[in-house]
């Protein structure tokens, strides 16, 4: 019996495995960035309607959060009266 076409098939199982396996994390991690930019709209929106429009450099702070941050700022902004409120949870 040869080993070649046995060792063929398991390398080419190998590949298709790995193939699996790359779209399924890049499927997660296309979930979790979709999750993320969502999160970061709905905030930047809220925002914007609580104190008003928001100068870009706040915007890339709340876009540096993370999605617990993210979440914990939605939850802030509803006492936020003022930009400077906003920035103060910033610099906490």
């Amino acid at each position: 019996m040869r080993l070649e076409p046995l060792y063929q098939r398991d390398r080419e199982q190998a590949k298709e495995e790995g193939k699996l396996e790359g779209r399924l994390e890049g499927k997660l991690e296309g979930k979790l960035e979709g999750r993320l930019e969502g999160k970061q709209d709905l905030i930047l929106r809220l925002l914007n309607r609580r104190i008003a429009k928001i100068d870009a450099s706040l915007i890339e702070r709340i876009q540096g959060l993370s999605i617990e941050q993210l979440e914990n700022l939605g939850e802030a902004l509803l006492d936020f009266s003022s930009v400077a409120d906003l920035e103060t949870w910033l610099n906490q």
